[in-house]
């Protein structure tokens, strides 16, 4: 099982990056903070000073349209955002 999924790469958390040595990564919804800082600290190889989690729910929409009526579902994830000690930073585009 993996606990980091994927690493969040939009303008707020390169932003956040970049400003305050903050990233953000989409991780297991089972997964708790200690289990997230260890993999980060694992994975790249820094010191994590704090870990914050959110949970997204799973969002449903319905709509009228000319076929009737349609439903969409986009579905719920836990985003995880770390803190990085300073003077130590984390380099996303170095294995492309």
């Amino acid at each position: 099982m993996s606990i980091l999924i994927k690493p969040i790469i939009t303008e707020k958390a390169t932003n956040d990056s970049e400003l305050f040595n903050r990233f953000t990564f989409v991780v297991d919804k089972k997964a708790n903070k200690l289990e997230i800082k260890g993999a980060v600290e694992a994975t790249y190889g820094v010191s994590i000073l704090s870990v914050k989690t959110l949970n997204y729910p799973i969002q449903r929409n319905t709509k009228f349209t000319k076929k009737g009526l349609v439903t969409g579902v986009k579905s719920g994830y836990k985003k995880a955002v770390v803190q990085v000690a300073e003077g130590e930073s984390i380099d996303f585009y170095n294995n492309l």
